[in-house]
């Protein structure tokens, strides 16, 4: 019997070792982009953008692989759950939203939390829709 995925150390080290790497890219692109004039905190909204379409997109690739294999379960938890993770951050989002509301932009972080949602949805539908597309191909080959 096999031990589950968060009992086992070497996968939990693998999520922790993914997510170390996807922290310090969110980082580094939190310092690169910065936030917009106005309140808009275009680091943390990019970041959410572009980890859910790469989420969908992993996830999407993996499952059209069929059943997971070791690998898979590798790559799944150490590059979704670790670094896409860490390179997300639903915290951020919420302490943004808390700011500009305490800073009475109410309708910015409305729409900030609305758009960050919806539009992350979106993403990830594109990276799931980018990843069956290339499946296909590969299949019609």
């Amino acid at each position: 019997m096999t031990r589950p995925a968060h009992l086992d150390p070497r996968l939990v080290g693998v999520v922790a070792l993914g997510g170390a790497v996807g922290t310090a890219a969110r980082w580094g692109m939190t310092h690169w982009l910065g936030s917009a004039p106005g309140g808009w905190p275009t680091a943390t909204f990019v970041e959410n953008l572009l980890g859910s379409f790469l989420l969908g997109l992993l996830l999407e690739a993996l499952l059209r692989r069929g059943s997971e294999s070791r690998r898979g379960q590798l790559v799944r938890l150490g590059a979704g759950t670790g670094v896409l993770g860490g390179f997300t951050t639903f915290s951020a989002l919420a302490l943004e939203i808390e700011r500009l509301l305490a800073a009475d932009q109410v309708l910015l972080g409305a729409l900030y939390g609305v758009l960050s949602v919806v539009l992350g949805l979106l993403a990830c539908l594109a990276g799931v829709a980018l990843a069956s597309q290339h499946h296909r191909r590969r299949e019609a080959r």
